[in-house]
C-alpha cells in the first residue's frame, strides 16, 4: 500500500522538479496538476488514496507560496467523478461496478475539466473543484 501511495504524488513532484528550473529562469510559468475531490473529502475504504490527494494539495499550496515572487502560478484541479478507465483498476468487484455505474451516469467528460482551467496570466487560480451537478460529495 505504501508503494501505491508514493506513486500518487511522486509524479507531481517529478513534474515540478522538471519544469521549475526553466520557469524560474524565465520568471514566469504555470504548473497545473490534477488531484481529486478525494483530496477534500475522505471516504470509507479510501484513507490511503484520500491521504495522497491531501498531500498533493499541500505540495501545490507550498509551491504557490514559495514561487509567487518568481511569477510562477500553481493550479490544482480537483475533479469529482469523471468518465475514465479508473474502475478497471479496482479489485473489489462490487466497488468497481459502483464506480463504473457512477462514471457512466453522472461522470464529467475530460473536456469539462479542461474547459474549467483557462485563465489569463494575471490571474492565479490556486484550486478548482469541479463536480458533476448530481454528485453527492
Amino acid at each position: 500500500m505504501e508503494t501505491i501511495a508514493r506513486h500518487q504524488y511522486y509524479g507531481v513532484l517529478n513534474g515540478i522538479a522538471t519544469v521549475l528550473p526553466i520557469m524560474k529562469k524565465q520568471q514566469s510559468g504555470q504548473i497545473v496538476t490534477t488531484d481529486s475531490v478525494a483530496g477534500h473529502v475522505v471516504f470509507q475504504q479510501g484513507a490511503v488514496y484520500c491521504g495522497t490527494k491531501f498531500a498533493v494539495r499541500a505540495i501545490m499550496e507550498g509551491l504557490r507560496q514559495e514561487e509567487r515572487e518568481n511569477n510562477i502560478r500553481s493550479t490544482l484541479i480537483s475533479p469529482g467523478t469523471v468518465a475514465t478507465e479508473l474502475h478497471t483498476t479496482i479489485n473489489d468487484l462490487e466497488r468497481r461496478e459502483w464506480v463504473e455505474n457512477l462514471q457512466r451516469t453522472i461522470g464529467l467528460q475530460s473536456s469539462d475539466v479542461a474547459d474549467a482551467i483557462s485563465t489569463p496570466e494575471t490571474v492565479a487560480v490556486s484550486e478548482i473543484i469541479i463536480r458533476p451537478t448530481k454528485q453527492v460529495d
